[in-house]
């Protein structure tokens, strides 16, 4: 088990619940994103998962760069294709598109990346990455020509995430992807966690630390939260804190 699986099966074991800053190079300037890091040296995230479905500017390794000079937390990618690959962070999610049907996104990119990985110092996080639909059409959906679950339809999500456990990936990531109009539904983050026995990630959606609150009770064992720290960054210190403060 690697340093960023153990310290997050460490704080699952113990109850405590997690929260990831997702930062999108593509939708902030460096000096954005150092305005950002000031707010959230003070309270810090769990994690950083960097990355985006595009990636339009060029400018992962330089915030690589900027966010170990303000965080000690682990960088981790999450990447939308394989040119998001970058050796200068701790780790990266190994994403199969479970959700979908694209055989592109269920093991044809990784079979191109895979050697790069294997003479890299990255850790791989081999993670089941399940699309939700809520309520808005999503760029990872049309970039990877599938469809996202049902928002309803708990039983085939719940089926899904056992599947990707089964097949040996040691995470699941319930997604609503970027923008979503809607967190993820309560009933199938709890459904899902019921049923499957590896770290739940949940992300998409939520705006408020009180949904936050939500997803961790419902089962969510780490909340990843993005688009609205691109709008109130000041709301950083209130999801650390909120998942700094939560126990169960």
């Amino acid at each position: 088990m690697g340093i960023i699986e153990h310290f997050i099966s460490e704080k699952k074991s113990k109850g405590k619940k997690l929260f990831t800053w997702l930062i999108d190079p593509d939708k902030l300037t460096p000096e954005e994103l150092i305005k950002q890091l000031e707010i959230a040296k003070t309270q810090p995230p769990a994690l950083v998962f960097l990355g985006g479905s595009l990636m339009i500017k060029d400018q992962v390794t330089a915030f690589i760069d900027i966010i170990k000079s303000y965080l000690s937390c682990h960088i981790v990618i999450f990447p939308g294709s394989t040119n998001q690959f970058n050796e200068k962070a701790d780790g990266i999610l190994f994403i199969s598109l479970i959700s979908g049907r694209n055989p592109d996104f269920l093991i044809g990119r990784h079979v191109e990346i895979a050697s790069l990985i294997k003479n890299s110092k990255l850790e791989v996080l081999p993670t089941g990455y399940m699309l939700v639909d809520c309520g808005v059409p999503t760029t990872a959906s049309y970039i990877s020509s599938t469809f996202p679950l049902p928002y309803t339809k708990t039983d085939i999500a719940v089926s899904t995430a056992l599947a990707g456990e089964y097949l040996g990936l040691k995470f699941i990531f319930l997604d609503g992807g970027s923008g979503a109009k809607m967190p993820i539904g309560y009933d199938m983050i709890s459904a899902v966690r019921k049923q499957i026995s590896v770290p739940l990630i949940v992300g998409g959606g939520i705006r408020t630390p009180e949904q936050m609150e939500n997803a961790y009770r419902a089962g969510a064992d780490i909340v990843v939260v993005g688009n609205i720290i691109e709008k109130n960054p000041s709301l950083l210190i209130n999801f650390a804190s909120t998942a700094n403060s939560f126990y169960q």
